[in-house]
């Protein structure tokens, strides 16, 4: 159980997360920067996202699902920043995208260790990576029609699909609390992956 419903949290995060291309043609269509500083922008946030998965990862081993719910909390908001603010504020939503990436490429996939026995990590691994990536997929569609039709409409979209994860984050670290106490029996109880 505490597997499909991670796996809703994150395709909930991954749905409403933006890829960069469409950020940089925003940019770039809004002048909120000229085009030479939109790659600058980028490896802005390439940097965070690197020096942040370095960071939260030690984070993550401490805190476990707290520091994903507060990630999550956080970085949410860097699609009003980036498609609202100016220069400065679109700056800090660049590179809360960045952490945004970090926690999608490191946190989120960790996770999934911890869920599942040893011997069904690899088939847990593959049915999350094939339904976060439908998620992502079908989120992208949405945003981008939603672009074209209203910026302020595919922002609230993006900010209530990346905050509706939250709750269901809060339920999978109860549950995962849970299932460690039951012990790894638990694990392929709840997780519906049976050796």
């Amino acid at each position: 159980m505490s597997f499909w419903l991670y796996l809703l949290a994150a395709g909930l995060v991954a749905a409403g997360f933006i890829d960069y291309p469409l950020i940089a043609y925003h940019l770039q269509r809004t002048s909120i920067v000229s085009r030479d500083l939109i790659p600058v922008f980028y490896a802005v946030a390439m940097g965070v996202s690197g020096l942040g998965s370095l960071l939260l990862g030690r984070l993550y081993d401490r805190a476990g699902f707290s520091i994903l719910v507060f990630l999550t909390a956080v970085t949410a908001f860097f699609a009003p920043l980036l498609f609202l603010g100016k220069f400065w504020i679109a700056l800090i939503g660049a590179a809360l995208w960045g952490l945004g990436m970090g926690v999608q490429e490191s946190l989120i996939p960790a996770a999934v260790a911890t869920m599942v026995p040893t011997e069904r990590r690899a088939s847990a691994y593959g049915l999350f990576t094939t339904g976060y990536g439908m998620f992502w997929f079908l989120g992208s569609v949405v945003i981008g029609f939603l672009y074209q039709c209203s910026v302020h409409a595919m922002v609230t979209l993006c900010v209530v699909l990346e905050l509706s994860a939250i709750p269901i984050f809060v339920a999978v670290r109860r549950l995962s609390r849970r299932d460690r106490q039951l012990g790894s029996a638990g694990f392929k109880v709840k997780t519906g992956l049976r050796a």
